[in-house]
């Protein structure tokens, strides 16, 4: 009698995807070049999939331990977006740890707020989706030596650079919550993982794109916070081959049918199959996508709103 595999690892490698999306094209996969424009298409057709709606298995739960007078913190460079955040107090105490709700606004919302500085619990966010790209700018540092815990930042110029943000300088990410002449004031040192150095006079500063929140009110010191948040990240570059795709099996499907058809876009004398790979594509995403969800029952809460002293 017959047995079952009693295995469940099927997945597919580069070439193998690559091969059986140039199949269904109707050409097959014989030069070098052949191998990189499907490699690039595959990390194209993976940017579409950040658009199109919540990848799961991209979810990722977070910390960020809050500081005193300081409202804006970095996030991970690959992160696409925050689906949730809390802000807990007394972490790590069994007895005391909370975590609270934390409202997300827009930044139009948060340029109304009167008085940004204003300390204490807070309760209000906003998302900065931010690329995490480095920028040159022609800057460099002035002044002396910057030490490791120096908390302002003195430039050759500070025209170009926004407002409040992150600059890069050697390896270190540092925020900086103004400008004043051609210094950054209120900077948080050693940001977004990096380590607050000695930067010598001259070194050249870069803008840091990070992606970043800034809260509202900014923390006090009356008791510790921490962002409890989870991000949906980017799904990783396709490699080199080495390795497999950062997708489940479950979208494997879906990642070949749709290279399928990003190929048959380049293939000469592919138009006759493109409207079939096209509706497949589309297909398979949708099988995928739907699975690709919460299973849980979604709860309603009412939020009271306290207007003119009413409810």
């Amino acid at each position: 009698m017959a047995t079952t595999s009693g295995a469940s690892s099927f997945n597919l490698d580069l070439s193998e995807i690559v091969e059986e999306a140039f199949e269904r094209a109707g050409s097959e996969l014989r030069t070098g070049y052949d191998l990189k424009t499907a490699r690039r298409s595959l990390n194209l057709l993976f940017a579409d999939w950040a658009n199109r709606g919540l990848n799961m298995w991209t979810f990722e739960q977070g910390t960020i331990p809050f500081v005193q007078g300081q409202n804006t913190y970095p996030l991970p460079n690959d992160t696409v977006d925050l689906m949730e955040h809390v802000i807990r107090t007394g972490a790590g105490n069994a007895a005391t740890q909370a975590d609270l709700s934390i409202t997300r606004i827009s930044v139009s919302t948060y340029a109304t707020i009167p008085n940004k500085l204003q300390q204490a619990r807070p309760i209000q966010i906003w998302v900065q989706r931010y690329t995490g790209q480095i920028s040159p700018t022609g800057l460099t540092v002035s002044g002396g030596t910057l030490s490791a815990t120096n908390t302002t930042v003195t430039l050759s110029s500070t025209v170009g650079l926004p407002a409040a943000g992150f600059v890069k300088i050697d390896n270190e990410i540092i925020g900086y919550g103004a400008i004043s002449g051609n210094t950054l004031t209120s900077c948080a040192r050693g940001q977004d993982n990096t380590t607050a150095a000695t930067h010598t006079s001259g070194t050249a500063v870069y803008w840091a794109q990070v992606p970043a929140v800034t809260v509202w009110p900014t923390p006090d010191g009356s008791q510790t916070y921490q962002l409890v948040y989870w991000r949906l990240r980017r799904t990783q570059d396709i490699g080199d081959g080495v390795n497999v795709a950062d997708v489940p099996f479950r979208f494997v499907p879906c990642m070949v049918a749709g290279l399928a058809y990003y190929l048959a876009l380049k293939i000469p004398g592919a138009e006759a199959r493109m409207s079939v790979l096209k509706a497949q594509y589309d297909e398979a995403w949708e099988f995928a996508s739907t699975e690709d969800r919460e299973k849980a029952s979604i709860r309603f809460v009412p939020r009271r709103m306290f207007i003119g002293g009413g409810f």
